[in-house]
């Protein structure tokens, strides 16, 4: 059984803070749009190669990215007439890690 008295004695999170974590988990809510964070696990990939990545249209791919844009997980940045994106926030890929451990059943 974890000990949980830890967490009883940190500040409180900022309600700014909890709307952002929100629209992180909203943004990782669809399964195309976490495919293309795994996608950009070793580095950028451009916008052509995240559709393919996560099964989707190059129009309806552009709309998920915008998605993961405004959550703060990705940047994008144009190389002639390709643009690229990289993950802003690869530490994300920890808490999908965390998950597939429990999916595992190793909840540690």
């Amino acid at each position: 059984m974890r000990n949980y008295s830890a967490v009883s004695h940190r500040q409180p999170t900022s309600e700014p803070l909890i709307h952002h974590q929100a629209e992180v988990f909203k943004a990782l809510g669809h399964p195309g749009r976490t495919a293309m964070v795994h996608a950009l696990r070793d580095g950028p990939v451009c916008a052509c190669e995240l559709a393919q990545a996560a099964g989707l249209e190059p129009s309806t791919a552009s709309r998920h990215l915008t998605v993961l844009r405004h959550a703060k997980l990705i940047a994008d940045e144009r190389r002639g007439q390709q643009i690229f994106y990289r993950l802003v926030s690869p530490c994300i890929l920890s808490f999908a890690d965390c998950l597939d451990r429990i999916e595992a059943g190793d909840e540690g």
